[in-house]
């Protein structure tokens, strides 16, 4: 893979790829070095809070970043078995003007693989509709609920008892006789959901990224729902885990876009490093030869689409997910196309045209723009991975000594780890 390929990649915060390169490569390392840091005032409990850490964020990074795809293909395959292509967009089954179920049957009849329409044609009935529809919204459950279940409230278990393990095993080293209270005696609540039909149609729509917001905001409450209390009952282990998700969820999720924004204005938007290396996507609009749809209709972003498979539009709004070709460059019949996206897209590419006509060369615009784009993309990162590795945690520290007058570890402390001094 190319520099540009990879700049391309983390540039895109509606994707995991931003989040892979924060998470397993710069913050997860930053927090278990500073959770060392932070509690070197006592030995014993510095090595429990770094194993802690170490074990909670590699887990519990694994599960965020793999989870959703490894559910979603097991229950893509139970859709299978039961009858039904799981690629099907339920958003079709409402028709509108230039898209839906019955108007891409009439469309794409001779065009696209008798599968295919046989896919289509089984939702023509409304109690296949709303058995398909059960299905998307278990999928949806399944892919959000069972991560969110795991990090949230198993995996502190586990290591929870792990270190109750430890501690055990400290206090019989010293010859303590005195028991620890166990502190894993409060049961998971049962999650219960039920989905409507238009609920269905949004999380049929969900991006894998927006399902990892909704894991996160299970996490969270799992995380402070199965935090240690003291013997003394304080919840201090709570309020410490409650503004750490709380900084995470918003600079894992709000911050980079609002960054992107900020340093987009600064800079002026641009397209993707990809686009911008593109010598012929270049060459073509120096020459004026790039094709473009009539307007930012339904009806012309659709023909355009249908009628230039091989355009550089559409290679790009396939690369970019703004619609879904198919591999005989026929667009996918059983995927909604969002047209306000792909409009803008197209606007996007028309205003960086005209800017690159303007100027004296089109290739040192281009090579300049892409330069611009680079940098805000490494800007961005390096920015929001800073401030989640290195200024959250120093921030939750801060609460912490606010809260509960020391640096250390408060689920450690709750733990009753100091007893083994004793």
């Amino acid at each position: 893979m190319s520099f540009t390929n990879i700049i391309s990649a983390i540039g895109n915060n509606s994707s995991i790829y931003p989040l892979l390169v924060r998470d397993c490569g710069i913050e997860v390392p930053s927090k278990v070095y500073l959770t060392y840091k932070e509690n070197e005032n006592d030995k014993q409990i510095q090595a429990l809070a770094t194993r802690e850490r170490f074990l909670d964020e590699y887990a519990g990074s694994a599960v965020w970043l793999g989870g959703i795809p490894l559910v979603e293909k097991i229950a893509n395959a139970l859709i299978k078995k039961s009858g039904f292509n799981p690629n099907i967009n339920i958003k079709l089954f409402k028709e509108e003007e230039f898209q839906g179920l019955k108007y891409n049957l009439k469309k794409f009849n001779g065009k696209v693989s008798d599968e295919i329409l046989n896919d289509l044609k089984k939702m023509y009935f409304k109690s296949q509709k709303e058995t398909y529809k059960k299905m998307v919204a278990g999928k949806f459950a399944a892919a959000t609920l069972i991560p969110a279940a795991f990090i949230g409230f198993i995996l502190p278990k586990m290591i929870f008892a792990s270190s109750a393990k430890k501690i055990a095993e400290l206090k019989k080293q010293n010859q303590q006789k005195a028991q620890t209270n166990n502190p894993f005696e409060k049961k998971i609540k049962d999650f219960k959901l039920s989905f409507t039909g238009n609920i269905s149609e949004t999380i049929a729509n969900m991006t894998t990224l927006q399902k990892m917001m909704i894991i996160d905001g299970g996490y969270a409450v799992g995380r402070v729902a199965t935090a240690r209390k003291g013997a003394d009952g304080n919840r201090n282990e709570a309020k410490d885990l409650a503004f750490k998700m709380a900084g995470m969820m918003y600079l894992n999720f709000v911050a980079p876009k609002q960054l992107e924004k900020v340093l987009n204005k600064i800079t002026g938007k641009t397209l993707d490093p990809l686009m911008l290396a593109d010598k012929e996507f270049i060459k073509k609009i120096k020459e004026g030869t790039l094709e473009l749809p009539k307007s930012n209709s339904a009806k012309d972003l659709l023909e355009f689409v249908d009628n230039n498979p091989d355009s550089l539009f559409v290679k790009y709004a396939n690369k970019f997910e703004k619609v879904k070709m198919l591999k005989n460059g026929i667009r996918d019949p059983r995927e909604y196309v969002n047209i306000k996206k792909l409009a803008e897209f197209k606007q996007d590419i028309e205003k960086f045209a005209k800017s690159a006509i303007d100027s004296k060369s089109v290739e040192k615009f281009a090579k300049r723009a892409k330069n611009v784009k680079t940098f805000n993309i490494l800007a961005n990162v390096g920015i929001s991975s800073f401030l989640l590795a290195y200024c959250l945690p120093k921030a939750q520290y801060a609460f912490r000594r606010l809260v509960t007058g020391s640096e250390l570890e408060p689920g450690i402390v709750n733990a009753q780890m100091e007893r083994i001094k004793t």
